[in-house]
């Protein structure tokens, strides 16, 4: 049962969520931000400099970061925000409009439901949920309040990103048969470390929020929760989800494939990481397929090949992908990765198109993105949302089914999506056990 704090949260809730503000053409949004580690930080520059939003409100579990965000916001633009430990009280305040999420991963669809309901709108980052059931929860709670909530797949606001999805859209190299994502981000051992008490400032209560309570470990917390599984899913789930939402968008968004398996290990370390650093998946649509592979350990990358039948070298750079996607097709295929893409054509690989920006993709990307967001809490239409929780979680779907199918060794098929039939033990991964009050 939910403890006093919550009843009052939620309490409150119905009225608040009732209360839909319109804003006009030169209101400021007062937003909150929620988990302020590196990508938080992230979140801080960005809206702090954006001409139409307020920081009103900062919060984290460990009250070192919440100091120096402060006064990093000082430092920024004067100002000073509100500062909570518990994500609840910042719901509860009438003066935040909408929240921005950098919290680990467990944590996205729980905060995200409990603000819609509380009348925020939502900026969440990837992966939108740690489970499929919670994906599935957000946008029920999201149609529910009429909130807003975006996912932080940024890809999807970047315009070179948009110009090559529209070429494929095209049929630039006809009908795409596959699509490969590829996560070769060099992830070094993490070792091992002892359970210790837990640091002074810091509510690991709260910060485990819904995963099974356990001591304080080092390497539990800060960015090396993704290697675990009660609140990361692994490189796939991390730096890979966004990777695999560009292959379902260069396919044009497909919804669940016909069967899904995924082998892998933990090679080379010997130490605490519960996630893969190796792991191949594969995703089966009937007419074409989504391939994805993540590769944590030494290696070269894919995409830099020069075209046959050519008796000189290209003029041009080809790609080298390590982290990227490349798309296959009746009539030619494509290479893209942060850096630009390039399209190649016909049995001679002639080379189409070849497009390579300049500037910090990343960071041009997810400012545009959180300006979608915010065009979409003043027109009210989730439509126009450049990834709405509901497209996004299926993107997030696809690397928890390569999680399901790692851990039960076995190929799953979907019947229909996205259960797995008579399949008990990886139907029981679809969720998780919740630790009161924390239950989605």
């Amino acid at each position: 049962m939910p403890n006093r704090t919550s009843r009052r949260f939620f309490l409150g809730a119905a009225t608040a969520a009732a209360a839909a503000r319109v804003w006009g053409a030169n209101d400021r949004i007062n937003v909150a931000i929620v988990g302020l580690g590196g990508r938080g930080r992230g979140h801080l520059n960005i809206y702090s400099r954006l001409p139409d939003v307020r920081v009103a409100g900062l919060c984290d579990v460990n009250q070192a970061a919440r100091e120096v965000a402060q006064a990093t916001l000082e430092k920024v633009n004067g100002e000073k925000a509100k500062q909570f430990e518990d994500m609840r009280e910042t719901f509860a305040d009438p003066g935040i409009d909408a929240v921005s999420f950098a919290t680990p991963n467990h944590w996205h669809a729980l905060g995200t439901i409990w603000a819609c309901k509380a009348g925020k709108d939502v900026y969440c980052e990837k992966p939108a949920s740690h489970n499929i059931y919670e994906g599935q929860k957000m946008i029920e709670v999201a149609r529910e309040t009429k909130r807003m909530v975006q996912i932080g797949s940024q890809h999807r606001s970047n315009p070179f990103k948009i110009r090559a999805m529209q070429a494929l859209h095209d049929g630039i190299i006809g009908k795409v048969y596959m699509a490969k994502g590829l996560c070769f981000k060099r992830r070094v051992s993490i070792g091992r470390k002892p359970d210790m008490p837990t640091p002074p400032g810091l509510n690991w209560d709260m910060f485990l929020g819904p995963a099974p309570l356990r001591a304080f470990n080092e390497l539990r917390f800060k960015y090396n929760w993704h290697w675990f599984w009660d609140t990361g899913n692994g490189d796939i789930g991390n730096q890979g989800v966004h990777e695999m939402g560009i292959c379902r968008w260069g396919m044009g968004d497909p919804q669940w494939p016909a069967t899904a398996f995924s082998s892998g290990g933990k090679y080379a370390y010997d130490d605490d990481q519960e996630t893969p650093n190796t792991q191949l998946a594969n995703f089966d649509y009937g007419d074409r397929q989504i391939v994805f592979e993540v590769r944590g350990l030494l290696t070269g990358g894919e995409g830099q090949v020069v075209p046959p039948r050519r008796a000189a070298a290209p003029k041009h750079t080809p790609l080298n992908v390590t982290v990227g996607n490349l798309f296959y097709g009746t009539e030619g295929w494509m290479v893209m990765d942060d850096s630009g893409y390039q399209v190649y054509k016909g049995e001679s690989s002639e080379l189409l198109m070849d497009e390579q920006p300049e500037g910090n993709q990343s960071a041009i990307s997810t400012r545009l993105h959180m300006e979608n967001f915010l065009a979409a809490c003043r027109s009210r239409k989730h439509a126009e949302l450049n990834d709405e929780v509901s497209n996004a979680h299926l993107s997030a779907a696809l690397c928890h089914l390569a999680n399901i199918s790692y851990r039960v060794k076995r190929q799953l098929t979907l019947d229909p999506g996205p259960r797995f039939g008579n399949d008990a033990e990886a139907n029981e991964l679809l969720t998780r056990e919740y630790r009161a009050p924390y239950v989605v």
